[in-house]
C-alpha cells in the first residue's frame, strides 16, 4: 500500500478543510480592491486598521465567502447523492428538474407578481425547485414497476423541457424578467448580502441532514434493487428521502447565485478518486461529505479567478467552472470509460 493509499479519511477531511480555509481568507482579501492578508485578520478579530476595511471585509467580503462555502457544500452533496441515487455516474441534480423549477419561478415572479428584489422572489424560486422536484418524483413511480432510476431520469428530463419552454416564453416577452434571468443564469456569489445566506442555510442544513442520513442506505443500493430490498432497504422511502433532500439543497442554492454547471456533476467523481486513494472505497458515509468539501473549494477558487483576471470587471464562477470543468470532466470519462455507461 502506498502512502497516499494509507491516508485516513479524517485526515483527509481534515487537509481539505485547511484548503478551504486558505481559500476562504483569499476569498476575503483578493478582489477590485485588494486588502493585505494581517488586515483581514484583523478585521475578522475586530480590530479594523480602518471602517472602510471593516465595511468591505464583513459587509461585502464575508457574506459573498460564506455563500460560496454554503452553495459549493450543497450543489457538492447533491451532485452525490443524485449520481447515487440513480446510480449514474453522469447524472447531476438538473436531472430532477430542480433548476428549471427554480428559473421558472424566478421568471414568473418578476415578470407577473413584479418581484424585483432577491428576497422577494427567493422563496418563489425554492417553491418551484421543490414542485418540480415532487412532480418529476410522483411521475417517476407511476406504472407497475414503480420508482425506478431510469423513470426517474425521463421524468426529470420532460420536466425540464417543460419548465425551460415555458421559461422562455415568458422572458420573450418581459423585458424585466429576461434582465433578471440573465443574471441569475450565469451564476455568480456577487451582490449579495449576509441575510441571504441567513434565508439559505436552515434549507442548506435540512438538506445535507437527510442526504447524510442516506448514506448508508446508499451503499446498499450500489449493490441494486433487489439486493437493497433483500437488505431490509425500504427503496421508495429512500429515493423520497434523497430527492427531498436534492431539492433542498438545489433549490435553495440554485435560486440565489443560479445553476452552476459541472459542480455538482464533477466534484462527485474527484471525490470519488480522493477515496480511492485514501483506501475508503464507495462508501457514501465518506464520499459525501468529501463532496461537500470539495465542491465549494473549487467555486471559491472559480470566483477568486473571476475577480483577478479582468479586473475591476467580474467574470461570473459559473462560467468559469463551465470553462475549466467541461475538459476535465471530458478527460474523466475517457479515463474511467464513462461513456460505455
Amino acid at each position: 500500500m502506498t502512502r497516499a493509499q494509507g491516508l485516513r479519511p479524517a485526515f483527509l477531511l481534515v487537509l481539505l478543510g485547511a484548503v478551504l480555509l486558505v481559500l476562504c481568507l483569499l476569498s476575503i482579501a483578493l478582489g477590485a480592491r485588494g486588502i493585505p492578508l494581517d488586515q483581514v485578520l484583523r478585521a475578522l478579530a475586530g480590530h479594523p486598521d480602518s471602517r472602510l476595511v471593516d465595511n468591505v471585509v464583513w459587509t461585502v467580503r464575508v457574506p459573498r465567502t460564506a455563500l460560496g462555502v454554503t452553495a459549493g457544500a450543497a450543489l457538492g452533496l447533491a451532485g452525490a447523492l443524485m449520481q447515487a441515487l440513480t446510480r449514474n455516474p453522469l447524472a447531476d441534480p438538473g436531472v430532477l428538474g430542480v433548476s428549471a423549477g427554480a428559473a421558472f419561478a424566478i421568471v414568473f415572479s418578476v415578470a407577473v407578481l413584479g418581484l424585483g428584489s432577491l428576497l422577494g422572489y427567493i422563496w418563489f424560486a425554492f417553491a418551484g425547485a421543490f414542485a418540480a422536484g415532487v412532480v418529476v418524483f410522483l411521475l417517476g413511480r407511476m406504472g407497475r414497476s414503480g420508482l425506478t432510476p431510469v423513470k426517474l431520469a425521463l421524468a426529470g428530463i420532460a420536466m425540464t423541457s417543460l419548465l425551460t419552454s415555458l421559461t422562455s416564453a415568458i422572458v420573450l416577452t418581459a423585458p424585466e424578467a429576461l434582465n433578471r434571468y440573465r443574471f441569475w443564469s450565469a451564476g455568480s456569489l456577487a451582490d449579495q448580502g449576509g441575510e441571504t445566506v441567513l434565508r439559505v442555510l436552515p434549507f442548506v442544513a435540512a438538506g445535507a441532514l437527510l442526504a447524510m442520513a442516506c448514506a448508508p442506505a446508499l451503499n446498499s443500493l450500489a449493490l441494486g434493487d433487489d439486493v437493497a430490498a433483500s437488505l431490509g432497504r425500504r427503496l421508495g422511502l429512500i429515493r423520497l428521502q434523497g430527492v427531498a433532500a436534492v431539492t433542498l439543497l438545489t433549490g435553495a442554492t440554485v435560486s440565489v447565485i443560479g445553476p452552476v454547471v459541472f459542480l455538482g456533476l464533477v466534484i462527485p467523481h474527484a471525490a470519488r478518486a480522493l477515496a480511492e486513494r485514501a483506501g475508503i472505497g464507495p462508501d457514501h458515509r465518506w464520499l459525501l461529505p468529501l463532496s461537500a468539501m470539495l465542491a465549494p473549494c473549487l467555486l471559491l477558487a472559480a470566483d477568486i479567478t473571476g475577480r483577478m483576471v479582468a479586473r475591476p470587471v467580474e467574470i461570473q464562477a459559473g462560467v468559469l467552472i463551465a470553462f475549466l470543468g467541461g475538459p476535465f470532466f471530458i478527460a474523466m470519462v475517457r479515463r474511467r470509460k464513462l461513456a460505455e455507461v
